[in-house]
Formats: C-alpha cells, sequence, structure tokens
C-alpha cells in the first residue's frame, strides 16, 4: 500500500532512520512515525461475574470482549471508556480505579493500547446494539467455553480470574 506525505501529498519512501524502517517524504522530510491506536474500556463484575459483549461485527465476529473501544480526540480515557460502554451495552457507568493497562499486535486496523477501568453501574438498560450481538454476565466457569478478541482480551479476562482465584486457560482468536 503506497502512503503520502501529510505535508505535500508526495508519495513516501522506505529509509532507516533511528535504526527503524521509517516512511518519509523525499521531497520535504517529513517522517511518518507509526503509533499505538489508544483504546479504553470498562470491566464491571456483579455477584462473582464478569460482563461482557459479543461482538457483532468485525474483526472478531462473534468473539467475546470486556466493553472497549477507540479513544475520541476530544475525550479523556474515562470518558471513553464510558462512553463506549454505553454504546455497546446500553449502560451509563461510572469508571473507579485503573484495573489494567494492556498491548495488542493482532488487531487488523493496527497494534494499539487498551486501558480497562473498574466501573460500576448507574443506571440504563442493557441492550444489543449495532456493535454487539449479546452481552451479559458469566461466571469464571461459563468463560471456558468462550473465544475472546485476540490476545489482549485474553490477557484482560484472565487477570479478572486471577483475581478470583482461577487459573483457567482462555481462548482467543
Amino acid at each position: 500500500m503506497n502512503h503520502y506525505c501529510l505535508m505535500c501529498g508526495t508519495q513516501l519512501v522506505t529509509k532507516l532512520i533511528e535504526d527503524r524502517e521509517r516512511e518519509i517524504c523525499p521531497r520535504c522530510g517529513w517522517i511518518y512515525y507509526k503509533q499505538y491506536k489508544v483504546s479504553a474500556g470498562v470491566r464491571i463484575e456483579k455477584d462473582g461475574s464478569l460482563l461482557l459483549v459479543q461482538r457483532g461485527i468485525d474483526p472478531w465476529k462473534g468473539r467475546w470482549y470486556m466493553p472497549a473501544g477507540f479513544l475520541e480526540i476530544n475525550e479523556d480515557l474515562e470518558q471513553a471508556a464510558a462512553r463506549e460502554a454505553f454504546e455497546e451495552t446500553g449502560l451509563k457507568v461510572k469508571t473507579l480505579d485503573l484495573a489494567g493497562v494492556y498491548t495488542y499486535d493482532d488487531d487488523p486496523r493496527g497494534n494499539g493500547i487498551v486501558f480497562i477501568y473498574d466501573a460500576e453501574i448507574l443506571g440504563g438498560e442493557m441492550q444489543v446494539t449495532a456493535e454487539t450481538s449479546q452481552i451479559g454476565f458469566f461466571s469464571p466457569g461459563d468463560l471456558a467455553q468462550m473465544e475472546f478478541t485476540g490476545k489482549s482480551g485474553s490477557h484482560q479476562i484472565g487477570d479478572w480470574l486471577k483475581t478470583k482465584g482461577v487459573q483457567l486457560e482462555v481462548n482467543h482468536a
């Protein structure tokens, strides 16, 4: 795939810069630095069960994960986590403590970093949305039969299981 300079529109070329292959504009010298996509999400527990949503869209359609998504340019991490929870579940939530930070390199949309917050439900009505096909609370025993969204999703759910004292091999795409 060809990329073009954001400053002057010239097609970028690949060169070794700072001991890494990077794309650079041969005309004006602008360098394209690849960066992580930033996401935020929530970890909600109720009666010893974890809230998960099943993706209704690609990538990972049919796989399970904690409600999460990409930050918009004008929001902070906690705002994004609460917004994504509402968009994907219909629930209004309050973020609490940071539960974990996870990187991923297996998302077809690009590599990223996701910040997961513990959260509590304030209101709303749990409902399937355009992005989800199912929503529910699942006990640690339920999770053994489920497939999760990539290594990061599996790691997040594995970390929650550890807080319950459960060691379980989780599945990912």
